[in-house]
Parts: C-alpha cells; structure tokens; sequence
C-alpha cells in the first residue's frame, strides 16, 4: 500500500538487524516515459509493468549468491553476531508495494509483513507527499487506492502467509513486533545450519 509506511519500518529494521540490507522497489521504476497511461489518461506506476523486475530480480539474485560480497557492494559492512560462530545469517529486506505481485519474487520470501492503513489515513499521507511528477487531480480515488484493491485482492488469492501490520500503530511498537518475530526466524535458521 502506498505510504502505509514501508520504507520507514524497513530503514528501521535495517538499523537493528546486523548483516542486513534492502532492497527497495521504488528503485526500479521505468523512466516516465515508458510508464502505460490508463483510458483516463493516469500514468499507470501502480502496474508491473512500470517496474524493471527483472532488474530487481538480477539484484536480488546477486544478494543470495554471496549476500557478503554485496552487502559491501552497498557500502555496508558485515558483523560478526558472535565471533566464535561461523554460520552467520545474511537478512535481506526487499520492500515495495508491488512485491507479492511478481510471483519469482514472492516465492522467495521467507517472512512476508503486509502494512495496512485505512483509505482515508492512506489518502492524507499521500497528499502530504510529494512526487515527480506530481499527482495529476483525482489520481489517489480515480487510478491509486482502486489499484492498490485490485493488487491486493490478486495476492489474497495467489500468494502464502501474510503477518498483517497496522500502519497506524507507533513505528516503535511495529518494529518492536517484527524484529521480534525476525529475530526468532534468525534464531532458528542458526540452530539449523
């Protein structure tokens, strides 16, 4: 869901998990020329079409043959949790709107959180922000909340597990919650290996 606060619970999470990094999907836009127009004349960025996924996915695929190789690519460092440990765990956070969408993504996911808020909260945010190129009148009710039920619905029927997050709620508690159940999943992948 646009603005429902992704990429601020993402950036959060990255703080607090080592040997972590993201992946953000607003990074693959088509340049604005190559972005379809709907029969009422909206840019349509809400598609994934409007998005270089192969891209992301060369991207995603370099992170999983050797996440430390490119956790410095991106000018992070890795941490050693535990020096004595050799099986140190590599989390990647891949954020975006459209993520469940695109199906060679969405099966990779090992834990998958799905930020909600409601349609009036979502359209204040998204009045608040400012894009390039700027939302033509009418955009959010005519082209962009009535994408994002449709997106939505497609990945209630096609995709597993979600862990729903209430983007209303303090960003502390949110990222108190999912570091929590983040931290556990490492736990055991550890355990594991």
């Amino acid at each position: 869901m646009t603005n429902g606060g992704k990429t601020t619970l993402a950036s959060s999470l990255q703080e607090q998990i080592p040997n972590s990094c993201i992946i953000a999907q607003d990074s693959y836009f088509k340049d604005d020329s190559e972005v379809p127009m709907d029969s009422n004349g909206f840019k349509q960025y809400d598609i994934l079409e409007a998005l270089h996924m192969q891209m992301m996915m060369r991207d995603v695929d370099s992170w999983r043959r050797d996440p430390e190789s490119f956790l410095r690519q991106q000018g992070l460092e890795t941490q050693l949790i535990e020096p004595s440990v050799d099986n140190q765990v590599f989390v990647l956070i891949v954020e975006g709107f459209l993520i469940f969408n695109y199906r060679p993504l969405d099966e990779l996911f090992d834990k998958k959180y799905f930020m909600e808020i409601p349609y009036d909260a979502c359209k204040r945010r998204r009045s608040l922000r400012v894009y390039t190129p700027p939302d033509p009148p009418g955009y959010f009710d005519g082209y962009v909340w009535p994408m994002y039920l449709k997106n939505r619905e497609e990945i209630e029927s096609d995709t597993s597990e979600f862990v729903f997050l209430d983007g209303l709620k303090p960003k502390e508690e949110l990222l108190a919650a999912v570091c929590k159940d983040l931290c556990q999943e490492i736990q055991r992948l550890r355990e594991k290996n």
